[in-house]
């Protein structure tokens, strides 16, 4: 029976367009972005500011002083900002209405302080509800200083909330995040980016009931 629900953010939350963050960070000069922007996992220097090895101070003046001066607190914001496409508020607000009275719910993501400082500003949702209204923890990998797919992060969450990952069922648009979470025991299931899975999800659970 499924009691627990642990959700990501980018690509079940928030449509996600990877290419457009690409290019506004080669529009700044860094002109390898493509090899390090990843939807599911960053790598390099990206990955440090996810994975919290480097501050958001650390990580501008590192590639300021790879890419050259017009990498600016400012410009690297409009570029990471560059990955959302849509906030999906209508699965958001299925979350606050339909589930949120029946199942402990948490968000599970791989992000960074830049971008987590919109995600959690009370101007970042239509409703006018903050988004941490919807979940009873938020945990954010540059917290955490581990990222998805690291069994890790999973075995912390198991710890922190006490929830069981046979009574969990885990929604991440990455193949190798889900995977990484079955093996530990929990239920997945993997949405496109984008997709609407409310329907799914309502399958899911009753199979489950």
């Amino acid at each position: 029976m499924i009691k627990n629900i642990l959700f990501d953010l980018g690509g079940v939350l928030i449509t996600l367009n990877r290419d457009r963050a690409v290019q506004r960070f080669e529009a700044i000069g860094v002109h390898d972005a493509d090899r390090m922007l990843d939807p599911y996992l960053q790598s390099g220097l990206f990955l440090h500011l996810e994975s919290g090895e480097v501050t958001e101070d650390e990580f501008v003046a590192a590639l300021r002083e790879r890419y050259g001066d017009q990498v600016t607190h400012e410009a690297v914001e409009h570029a990471l900002l560059g990955f959302f496409e849509r906030v999906d508020e209508e699965k958001l607000d299925y979350i606050y209405e339909v589930l949120r009275p029946k199942y402990r719910l948490f968000c599970l993501s791989n992000t960074n302080p830049i971008v987590s400082r919109t995600t959690l500003s009370p101007d970042f949702l239509r409703s006018g509800r903050r988004l941490e209204e919807h979940f009873e923890k938020l945990y954010f990998s540059y917290r955490m200083k581990v990222c998805k797919p690291d069994p890790t992060i999973f075995e912390t969450i198991i710890s922190d909330s006490g929830i069981r990952p046979e009574e969990t069922l885990f929604l991440d648009d990455g193949a190798a995040n889900t995977a990484a979470a079955r093996e530990l025991g929990f239920i997945t299931f993997r949405p496109e980016n984008g997709a609407d899975w409310r329907d799914a999800i309502d399958r899911l659970v009753g199979e489950q009931a």
